[in-house]
Parts: structure tokens; sequence; C-alpha cells
């Protein structure tokens, strides 16, 4: 997990036993495949990631609570991006992988209109376009891509559901 965290998408088995100090055999003997280590990061992941997903009580107008879902979108996604990254990587061949990012995206949209029950009022394509910009995916290319600062991809975010909502 450290070396996922530290910018290391996909590390070698080599790498893990030598940052864990221990020899290449006792890894494997702990995680039998790649699913049951895959798990066990997601476990430890969800531990410290669902407060700041789940958490929180949305307050006030519109204004306020779009605010609110966006800077606590960006906490989660900061956090989370380095494993997000690494696990599109692998989700390809990973069963474990694709029912996490399926489960993962359904929560999301059921968070979002927690936070916006006002997109369950207009058509279908503007509730998918507000999830589509409050997305892990929209977070990592504001970030990684376009490389725009923290504040910025929140500013861009925020106005964009402004401009859905109005």
């Amino acid at each position: 997990m450290a070396l996922i965290g530290e910018g290391s998408p996909r590390p070698t088995a080599q790498q893990v036993a030598e940052r864990a100090g221990v020899g290449i055999r006792t890894v494997f003997r702990h995680f039998s495949d790649m699913e049951t280590l895959y798990a066990e990061m997601d476990v430890r992941l969800r531990v410290e990631l669902r407060p700041l997903l789940r958490g929180g009580q949305p307050e006030g107008g519109l204004e306020e609570r779009i605010v609110a879902l966006v800077a606590r979108r960006a906490d989660l996604f900061e956090r989370f991006s380095p494993y997000h990254r690494s696990a599109a990587l692998h989700r390809w061949r990973s069963h474990y992988l694709r029912g996490r990012h399926a489960t993962d995206v359904r929560e999301l949209r059921t968070n979002l209109l927690r936070w916006l029950p006002e997109l369950e009022q207009r058509d279908s394509e503007l509730t998918d376009a507000a999830e589509l910009a409050t997305s892990s995916e929209a977070w990592d290319r504001l970030r990684s891509e376009q490389r725009l600062s923290r504040n910025r991809a929140s500013t861009v975010i925020e106005g964009t559901l402004r401009r859905l909502l109005a």
C-alpha cells in the first residue's frame, strides 16, 4: 500500500518484499493470489475512506451543499487517487477490482443524490452529467492531465454543478 501511495502504481512482488523486509516467498505465503491482495488492500482503504464519502450532513441552500460536496470529494479523491490509478491498471484482469469499481460508482451516485436531491427532479442526462463532473476520473483528469491545483479543480467542478442545476 505504501508503494502505491508513493506513486508506484504497479509494484512488483520483489519491491513489496523489500519494503516489508521479508523474502519474496513470504509475500506469496501471505497472499495466495492477486485477488486476495487486492481485497486486503481494499479493506484497509475502506476503513479510512468510508467516513470521507458517507460523512457529513447536507445542510443549507444549493450553493452551500455544492461547495461542501465538492470539498468532501476533493478530500476523498486526493487520498484515494494513487490507489484508483493503480486499480485502473489492473481492473481489466481482476474480477474483484471490476466489482469494487462498479460498487464505488453506485455509492458515489447515491452520495451525490444525497447532497443534491434536486437532481432527482431533473432529467437523467443532467444527473449523469453531474455524476461525471463529480467522478474520480474527472478529478484525476483535472489534477493530473490538466495540472490544476486542488482549489482550481474544486472551482471548476463547483461551477459545472452550478451551471447544470441553474
